[in-house]
């Protein structure tokens, strides 16, 4: 039996205010960029009314950002922070620091292009650079995704010491409004348990953090981190099971929209999945056998869901709405990557559609899968718009 819950009417980043002052974290530092600003200053209101128990801090830098979550992380408290674009990238050094601390904070990221040239548009290139720092990695499709994904980040962050990143496109979802259904605190209590971890900075009970090892050792860490990412795909899975029996929505670690007997499906993340569904319900209307794969969580990459979600395929279109110079569309390769030696292999076609902001409609998508069911060549990582 779900408890009872309100519905309203949110931004994105509202969403993600309200994920956190659920999930009650203790230490929120904060530094303001554009988009993620309303999120530090509806936090902030939730401070002055009272109903947000944390100590909200306002470093010189997102760089300083992290460097004030770390050490509040090791001593045993729950942390939650947020970014977007150039303060993600600022704060480069210390990801790799958090999770080779093991510090389970969680960060709301809002995928926003990247300098220069400079600009304000959804682009995921951010938090996709990022990849490689070890930490957990979501995205989400909407203000109520976002609201569920914060809080069951904290879960899974917890249960396996590594730090997650929630990431949300700019102003498509973070400044959007939408219905929100907001879950009483009491459920959410129930669901998340209190930061207990077994080792912290404790004066009564000495251990350190950061001191120089061998080889050796750094290599046990490693591996160590490694073990701890393998376990997250599952573990994700549960904790989505579990909140869907608390609150009736389920999101999944991969989502399969009309895949059933699907031979063309499109696969993408973000906010692009709700455009993509409206194109997959024009094309089943029309009597094309057509799904979407939408990938929730990119790190650790779901490989073998991935290979189930499009087993029996023949047609494949990423949408990538990043671009990695050089490289081209980044899922598009790591799908290529994840499907490599095993017995799915349907035509995979990268499509970089999206990159800064540019707007892709449901009738370009249908003519993305139109054009690979005829059999045109579509090069890899192709620029559409």
């Amino acid at each position: 039996m779900s408890a009872p819950r309100k519905s309203m009417l949110l931004t994105g980043n509202q969403a993600v205010a309200w994920g956190a002052r659920l999930a009650r974290p203790k230490v929120v530092p904060v530094y303001p960029i554009t988009p993620q600003t309303p999120v530090l200053e509806q936090l902030t209101a939730f401070a002055a009314e009272g109903s947000f128990d944390a100590e909200i801090i306002t470093p010189e830098s997102e760089h300083s950002v992290m460097s004030a979550c770390i050490p509040a992380s090791l001593v045993g408290t729950r942390v939650f922070t947020a970014t977007a674009s150039q303060g993600l990238l600022l704060m480069h050094e210390l990801l790799h620091y958090a999770s080779g601390a093991r510090a389970p904070i969680v960060m709301a990221n809002v995928n926003r292009t990247v300098a220069s040239p400079w600009a304000f548009w959804p682009d995921q290139t951010d938090s996709l650079s990022q990849r490689d720092t070890g930490w957990i990695q979501y995205y989400v499709e909407s203000a109520q995704e976002a609201l569920d994904t914060v809080i069951q980040a904290f879960r899974v962050a917890e249960q396996v010491l590594v730090p997650a990143m929630v990431n949300l496109d700019a102003f498509y979802i973070s400044h959007s409004l939408e219905p929100v259904s907001v879950p009483e605190q009491s459920l959410v209590d129930g669901y998340l348990p209190a930061f207990d971890p077994p080792h912290r900075l404790d004066t009564d009970k000495v251990e350190s953090w950061g001191n120089v090892v061998s080889q050796e050792m750094f290599f046990r860490h490693r591996q160590a981190l490694s073990e701890a990412m393998a376990r997250v795909p599952a573990l994700a899975a549960q904790a989505d099971v579990e909140w869907s029996k608390l609150t009736g929505r389920c999101h999944g670690v991969i989502e399969r929209y009309r895949c059933d007997g699907a031979r063309s499906v499109v696969v993408t993340m973000g906010s692009m999945c709700g455009t993509a569904r409206d194109a997959v319900d024009l094309m089943r209307d029309a009597g094309l056998a057509v799904g979407l794969v939408k990938v929730r969580l990119f790190r650790p990459l779901p490989t073998a869901g991935l290979r189930e979600a499009l087993s029996g395929v023949d047609e494949v279109i990423v949408l990538d709405r990043n671009y990695s110079p050089g490289h081209g569309g980044v899922l598009h390769q790591e799908l290529r990557a994840a499907l490599y030696g095993s017995s799915v292999t349907p035509r995979i076609h990268g499509l970089l559609a999206g990159v800064g902001g540019v707007n892709v409609s449901p009738a370009k998508i249908v003519e993305f899968v139109q054009q690979a069911r005829r059999g045109e060549v579509l090069a890899d990582s192709q620029w559409v718009q």
